[in-house]
Order: structure tokens, then C-alpha cells, then sequence
């Protein structure tokens, strides 16, 4: 019995156990619901993480060996990239250290390259692991398309077409501080020349260019040399351009060249920028002698190593943007203007200042990257030849055709005399002499003729000779006797006074100066004869000594003979109250003679006779002068007008020819022999 109780005892707490398992197996499988719920959605997801797994048992072993095979030069890729990282915090500021700058620069460049270079295993590798994948489905389409992705980069990094992309454009950024810092000792070293517009090209102490120091040039060369091998030499010869051409044209800026602009409808002729002319050769000088030979140099010394069509592309380039086509271009516009003679001078002047550069020229502009200054440059100067030349064969025309107008009203000399006189003189002159032969030299031979200075010589002779046979004509003109005279008394003094001692007058030789002195001398007598000189003769003696028929009858003789010579006196001097005598020494010498051949015989003759109307209540209409005041009148006569500004002459319109100048008119008796 005892042992039933025992077994009751045994299943109770058996029973127990089991019912407290069961609660415990109730409460777990609770507890797992969610969590099988969970792990249900995670399924596939996993399903693809473990797909190779199920992959058949060879081509999982296959896939390890190519896997294997990658590991090692993949390794060496990865331990590249990661020093490259590693030389990214030693890229400092060039503008601090531009060596070592350079040479982290240089070891980025060659880990770059060598990742280009040795990566082709690795890519090789990855690439059959990835065919391998795909053609034996061990991965999914997604899985396959990013591995695809990856290698792309890669391969396009190992030709060179992203090496700078690396990391985001680590290269690339680096290489762009690298144009910064060249662009920044450009401009902090490239300061305008301080001048004025007085500055001359001989004062070149104060305006010779300083170079750029040669420790920056080195800086320079030394990033090129950087720059270059990265294909960015265009993108440092456009900085140099930009910078360097700005510093000339602020330079330049400072000569005040607005006259540069002028165009031709802005002036009338060229007399009136005659000013602006002279100012050019200086400024062209200064500019190529000093700016752009300073530019040429340092292009060469910063370029050098680039090659010679390199620097001097470069050159070419700064000139032209720094304004020097500027300097062409108003040479051009002088020779579109207006002809006449004294731009016949302006154009020689303008060919002079390019012959004194011509060596200058040809050194700095001679290459092929300045063909447009070397074309424009032959163009000016064949326009200048042609207009200078054409005008100096059409000036004896144009003199010739003077002589259709009519003489000066005031005797005077005509402005083509004085002008033409002048004018041979300077091109008889040092200073336009070898210009103008060389200029004539210059245009026979474009026409294939032989050039003589003879040619030069006569031609000028021809201008006097012309000039003689118009004061001949004029002369002639006249209605009257005493104003010819007049005329050509002062032209032929003209002539002899201002010719002497000059090239011009030692061409025509002392007889000829002789000859025209000789008839100044005979004109001014013939002038007094014919007018002043018959004055005296109205104050005859005649019949008033030996008259007898009274004192009344001797009164009215004198009335009348006074009378007749007031009369004379005041219509000629009326009459001649306008007529010049240019010449100071001529006009005192002229008065002087007219002086005393009336005032001695008006002074005896009212001394003898005034008594006798000077009592007579009509007096003053006889004794109308007293000699000191017909002598103060007659030192009143041919004072010269004020000048009128203009050196030219007009000439008349040929064929429209010299449409702007102005002439007079002239004559003269001896005759020029060549």
C-alpha cells in the first residue's frame, strides 16, 4: 500500500513538471511569433546574400581562385589611393612654399601614374571575376550592374581621362592653385612705368622698364614646367597675356594717347594736329624701344623653354591688346586726310620715325605671329611714300596755276612766295633732305626708274622758276604803274634778303641774289618816280619870283599851286594807306627816300610863300599841313596787317587734288637756270 502512494506521489509531481513545461513551451512559442515574423521578411534579402552558397559546388572553388588572383594587385591599388590621401595635408599654399608645393605636386602626379599604370592587373582580374559571376549567375543583375560601374572608373582612370577626378579633384584643385599662384606673381610684379606725358624717349633713366626680379621669373618657369605636363600651357600663356598687356596699356595710358582715336572727319587738314604728330614719334618711339622691348625679353625669358612660337605668339598677342595697332592706325588716318603741302611734311615725318626703327621693328615684330602689324605696318609706309611723293610732284602744277589769280590789292607779298621759299628751304634742310630722297628713292624703284638726286635739286628750281614767272604776270596786272612797282619791289627784296645764306639760295647762286637785289633797287626807284615823286613838281617857283603883277595875283598862284598839292598828296595817300611793305628795313628805307624828296621842298616852299595865304581867312584850306605833319603821315605808310594764321597756300582743285591750303601770288624778272 505504502508503495501505490509512492507511485501517486511520483505521477503527481511528474504530471506537475509536465504542466509547468507546458506553460513554459505556451510562453516561448508567444514569444516567437514575432520573431518568426521577423526573420520571414528578412528571408529574401538573405536569400541573395547567401545565393553564391547555393551555387554548384565548381564554380564556387572557381570563383575563389580568380578572387584570389585580384587580391594582390587590388592591395597595391588600395595602398596607393591611400597615400595619395595621405599627400593631400601636405598641399600647402604655393604662395609659402612653392617647392615643396611642387614636389608633393610632383610625387601626387607619379602615385596618379602609377595607378594609371599598374592597375590593369587588378582591373583584368575583377574583370573575369565579374564575367564569371554573371555568365554563371552567382550574383544578381544589381549586384553585378555595380561591380560593372566600379570598373569603369577604374579603366577610365588608367587611360588618363579622370586622373584629375580623383578624390573628388584633389589633382585638379591642386593644379588650380598652382595657375593662381602664377597669376599672382604676374600681377603683384607687373606694376606700370610711373611717367607723364613729358617723358622722352632720351630720359631713359626715369623710363627704362624694370624687368620682372629673376627670382620670380624662376618661380614661373618652374610652374610651367609643372603646369605644361598637365596640358595647361594655353590656360599660363592666357594669364600671361591678360596681365602683362594690362600693365603696358596702363603704362602707355599714362602718355595721354586719346589723339590715337582721332578720325579724319575730326580735323580739317593737318596743320591742326600737327602737334598730335609730333607727339606720336616720340610715344612710338618710347613705346617700342623701351615697353614692348622689355615685354619681347621677358616673353623670351619666361618662355624660353617652351619653344621660340611660343613666346613670340605670346609677345604678338600683348602688343596687339595692349593698343599698339593703335599707334598704326592714327599714321593711317594722317595719310587719309586732307593734301596739301605741309602734310606732304607730316608724312615724311611720320616715315622717318618708322625708318629710325625700322632694326626695332624687325626685331621685335619680324616673326609670323605678328604678320598683322608686319601688313600694316608695309601698308603705312606705302601710303606714306605714295602721298608724300604725290603731292611733291604736283606742287610746281599747283604754282604754276596761281597765276590765273588775281595780284594783292596791297602790293604785298604773296603768301605762295613766302610759302614756296620756306618750304624748299626745309626740304633742302637736313632734317627732310635724306627723308625725302629716300622716300623718292623708294617710289622710283616700285616704278622701276633710276633715281638721281638731280631730280630732287631741279625740281626745286622749277618751284623759283615758277614762282618768278608768277610775279611776272601779276605785275602785269595791275591798272597802274606805282603799285607794280610796289609789288615788285617787295617780292624782289624778298627774294634776295631772305633767300641769301640759305641752302635755296646757295643753289641759285650768288648772281642770281645779285640780280634780284639790283631790282629791288630799280623797282623802288621806278615806284617813286611814278608817284610820290611828282609831287614837288606841284610846288613850282614859276612866275612868283619875277611876277609883277602884285602881291594878290602871287596869292593866288600859290592858292592854286597848294591846292593842287593837297589834292595829289591826300588822293595818294589815301590811295596807298594800304599797301605793305613786309620787310622792316625796306619800309624805313622806303618812307625815308619819299620823305626827303617832299618834306625839304614843302618846308622851303611854305617858308617862301605860306606868308602869303596864311593871312587869308581861307588859310587853313591851302596851308592845310605843316612839313612835321606830312612827315609824321608818310612814316605811317605800309606797316604790315596782323598775320593770319596758316602756313599752306590754296592751291586750285586738280583733278581733286590739295583740296586744302592757301595761297597768295608772287612775280619776279631774273630768270632761274637748273
Amino acid at each position: 500500500m505504502d508503495k501505490g502512494i509512492e507511485n501517486l506521489i511520483s505521477a503527481r509531481k511528474l504530471l506537475k513538471a509536465n504542466v509547468e513545461k507546458s506553460k513554459a513551451l505556451g510562453l516561448s512559442l508567444e514569444k516567437a511569433g514575432p520573431r518568426l515574423n521577423e526573420i520571414n521578411q528578412r528571408l529574401p534579402s538573405l536569400e541573395v546574400a547567401i545565393r553564391p552558397i547555393r551555387a554548384q559546388r565548381d564554380a564556387l572553388s572557381t570563383v575563389g581562385g580568380h578572387i584570389n588572383r585580384a587580391v594582390v594587385p587590388a592591395a597595391a591599388v588600395l595602398k596607393v589611393f591611400d597615400a595619395i590621401h595621405g599627400l593631400e595635408k601636405s598641399l600647402s599654399d604655393p604662395q609659402h612654399n612653392l617647392q615643396g608645393y611642387l614636389g608633393v605636386l610632383k610625387r601626387l602626379e607619379e602615385a596618379l601614374r602609377f595607378l594609371g599604370e599598374h592597375c590593369g592587373m587588378a582591373i583584368q582580374w575583377l574583370g573575369d571575376i565579374v564575367e564569371y559571376l554573371e555568365d554563371h549567375k552567382v550574383a544578381d543583375d544589381w549586384y553585378i550592374s555595380g561591380l560593372k560601374k566600379a570598373l569603369d572608373s577604374l579603366r577610365r582612370l588608367e587611360v588618363g581621362e579622370e586622373k584629375g577626378r580623383l578624390d573628388g579633384g584633389l589633382y585638379e584643385v591642386a593644379l588650380n592653385r598652382l595657375e593662381n599662384e602664377f597669376r599672382r606673381l604676374l600681377t603683384e610684379n607687373s606694376v606700370p612705368l610711373p611717367m607723364s606725358s613729358q617723358s622722352l624717349p632720351g630720359e631713359r633713366a626715369c623710363i627704362a622698364p624694370s624687368p620682372l626680379p629673376v627670382a620670380v621669373i624662376h618661380k614661373l618657369q618652374a610652374i610651367l614646367g609643372r603646369l605644361i605636363t598637365n596640358g595647361r600651357l594655353e590656360n599660363c600663356v592666357s594669364i600671361y597675356i591678360e596681365v602683362r598687356s594690362s600693365n603696358v596699356r596702363a603704362s602707355l595710358q599714362a602718355l595721354n594717347l586719346d589723339y590715337l582715336e582721332i578720325s579724319v572727319s575730326e580735323f580739317n587738314d593737318v596743320a591742326s594736329i600737327e602737334v598730335y604728330i609730333a607727339q606720336w614719334g616720340k610715344h612710338l618711339e618710347f613705346a617700342v624701344k623701351h615697353l614692348f622691348e622689355a615685354e619681347y625679353k621677358l616673353c623670351n625669358d619666361v618662355f624660353e623653354r617652351m619653344g621660340l612660337d611660343v613666346w613670340k605668339s605670346c609677345f604678338a598677342k600683348i602688343a596687339a591688346q595692349a593698343g599698339f595697332l593703335a599707334f598704326l592706325q592714327f599714321g593711317k588716318t594722317v595719310t587719309e586726310s586732307k593734301k596739301d603741302p605741309i602734310k606732304m611734311l607730316k608724312l615724311l615725318d611720320i616715315f622717318d620715325s618708322l625708318s629710325k626703327l625700322r632694326l626695332d621693328f624687325n626685331k621685335l615684330f619680324g616673326g609670323a605671329p605678328c604678320a598683322e602689324i608686319q601688313n600694316l605696318t608695309r601698308d603705312l609706309i606705302k601710303r606714306l611714300i605714295e602721298g608724300a611723293c604725290e603731292i611733291f610732284w604736283e606742287l610746281l602744277v599747283q604754282v604754276e596755276l596761281q597765276r590765273q589769280t588775281p595780284p594783292p590789292s596791297d602790293c604785298s607779298i604773296p603768301r605762295v612766295v613766302t610759302f614756296i621759299t620756306d618750304y624748299c628751304n626745309k626740304l633742302l634742310g637736313d632734317d627732310y633732305k635724306p627723308i625725302l630722297t629716300q622716300a623718292l628713292v623708294i617710289e622710283r624703284s616700285w616704278k622701276h626708274e633710276k633715281f638721281q638726286e638731280r631730280i630732287l635739286v631741279n625740281e626745286l628750281l622749277n618751284l623759283v622758276k615758277a614762282i618768278e614767272h608768277n610775279l611776272e604776270t601779276w605785275s602785269k596786272a595791275y591798272e597802274e604803274a606805282a603799285p607794280s612797282y610796289l609789288f615788285l619791289m617787295n617780292n624782289h627784296w624778298h627774294l634776295y634778303k631772305y633767300l641769301k645764306e640759305t641752302k635755296l639760295g646757295g643753289l641759285l647762286g650768288d648772281s642770281w641774289l645779285r640780280d634780284h637785289e639790283q631790282c629791288a633797287g630799280y623797282y623802288s626807284t621806278s615806284y617813286l618816280r611814278e608817284s610820290w615823286g611828282k609831287l614837288p613838281a606841284l610846288l613850282s617857283r614859276e612866275g612868283l619870283i619875277l611876277f609883277s603883277g602884285g602881291r594878290a595875283t602871287a596869292r593866288n598862284l600859290v592858292k592854286q599851286r597848294l591846292k593842287a598839292f593837297n589834292e595829289a598828296f591826300d588822293e595818294m595817300y589815301k590811295k596807298q594807306g594800304s599797301w605793305i611793305v613786309a620787310d622792316k628795313d625796306l619800309r624805313e628805307k622806303t618812307r625815308q627816300v619819299i620823305v626827303q624828296t617832299i618834306v625839304p621842298v614843302y618846308r622851303s616852299y611854305m617858308q617862301n610863300y605860306g606868308p602869303l595865304v596864311e593871312q587869308d581867312q581861307s588859310s587853313s584850306k591851302y596851308a592845310k599841313y605843316t612839313a612835321q605833319s606830312i612827315e609824321k603821315m608818310l612814316d605811317s605808310l605800309f606797316l604790315p596787317k596782323p598775320l593770319k594764321h596758316g602756313s599752306s597756300f590754296k592751291a586750285r582743285r586738280l583733278s581733286g587734288k590739295f583740296n586744302n591750303a592757301v595761297v597768295d601770288q608772287y612775280k619776279a624778272s631774273p630768270t632761274v637756270t637748273a
